[in-house]
């Protein structure tokens, strides 16, 4: 039952994705300034995760260490987030969220496959078959007739 519930929390995950998008863009048109509008999505997420952390690190009991050394690569998550949430920003009023979401998919599919078959950040290696690489020309044509049609 709870990969079903883990499943369901990915397909939530996404929604919330789909809709994030017209929402920057909206702040970005009311603010005139896009990327402006991507910081202050920073910030508001930020200060969520700063609130949910410091609620349930209190609640369990557990201490952060926050001099604790962290690798260079592991702290640019948000840093790859910006250019999602800049990329949106600045893509939803142009191509349409369903063109967008198309795209986003399509591009963490290869890169999901590029980094599952050089095992790197630590994943399984998983090889390219010619079922993975068809289905990913598959996802590519579909977003191409999702922005084109």
């Amino acid at each position: 039952m709870s990969g079903v519930l883990w499943s369901l929390l990915g397909v939530l995950a996404g929604a919330f994705i789909a809709i994030q998008a017209p929402v920057n863009a909206q702040l970005a048109r009311g603010l005139g300034v896009p990327v402006a509008a991507a910081a202050i999505s920073f910030l508001a997420g930020a200060i969520v995760l700063g609130v949910v952390t410091f609620l349930t690190t209190r609640s369990q009991g557990l201490v952060i260490d926050w001099r604790a050394p962290a690798p260079w690569l592991f702290v640019t998550g948000g840093a790859l987030g910006s250019v999602y949430v800049v990329s949106a920003v600045l893509l939803t009023p142009r191509i349409g969220t369903a063109a967008l979401m198309a795209f986003l998919v399509a591009g963490q599919l290869l890169a999901g496959m590029l980094l599952d078959r050089a095992g790197y950040l630590g994943v399984a290696v998983r090889e390219l078959s010619m079922g993975r690489i068809v289905g990913a020309l598959l996802l590519l044509a579909g977003a191409m007739m999702i922005r084109i049609y």
